[in-house]
């Protein structure tokens, strides 16, 4: 069976981050909420170390799901900011869907919640467009393991790859040389075991 790799390039990927709401994010019980949480910073921190497209989006925020995470708009004060009035599907959202073009990739990275709805409908259907998408497994989350299998199943067999926002950082990095300090500092800020190893090589160069 022939196989290309397909891997991120930051010159053409952007960033999606659906529904990551006050409320939603009460639902997510197949991780741990901490966990969770620094999880979807550390995409955002990401995003913004390789100055990626990022365009962060609600549904129905004057509902139970919530306002936004407010360290996401502080993340990205400047970001588009799509408020969807109702539609449950992002991509069903025109606003939503011509800020996606204007950015001119053709590669989706998109974490959100929950992973079978909020997350599978917009890659299912950005795949359908001819995207390449990037599911954040770790920053999407949901209900509890088999909601979240069933939504991983799905949207993998219809193309999407699915990644950590560990593994997706370092294929956009693809080449420790490119630099060590910026890159690094972010993973100690979200991997309390990487901060370790990080310290003892900063002092062993000092």
């Amino acid at each position: 069976m022939s196989f290309t790799y397909k891997r991120l390039n930051k010159d053409d990927a952007a960033v999606l981050l659906v529904d990551h709401q006050a409320g939603l994010l009460s639902l997510v019980r197949d991780i741990d909420p901490d966990k969770f949480k620094n999880n979807v910073l550390a995409l955002a921190d990401a995003a913004k170390y390789f100055g990626l497209p990022t365009i962060l989006t609600t549904s129905f925020e004057d509902g139970p799901n919530g306002p936004i995470v407010p360290e996401l708009k502080e993340t990205f004060p400047d970001a588009p900011f799509i408020a969807r009035p109702g539609q449950i599907n992002a991509w069903d959202n025109e606003d939503f869907l011509a800020t996606v073009r204007a950015t001119g990739r053709k590669q989706l990275i998109v974490a959100g919640v929950v992973t079978e709805v909020c997350v599978a409908f917009p890659v299912l259907s950005a795949i359908e467009e001819g995207y390449e998408v990037f599911v954040i497994t770790d920053a999407s989350g949901t209900f509890n393991p088999m909601t979240r299998d069933a939504a991983w199943d799905r949207m993998s067999a219809a193309g999407a790859q699915l990644m950590t926002w560990f593994g997706a950082a370092c294929e956009l990095h693809r080449d420790w040389r490119n630099d060590i300090e910026g890159l690094g500092a972010l993973f100690s800020n979200h991997i309390p075991d990487y901060r370790n190893l990080f310290s003892s090589s900063l002092a062993r160069r000092g």
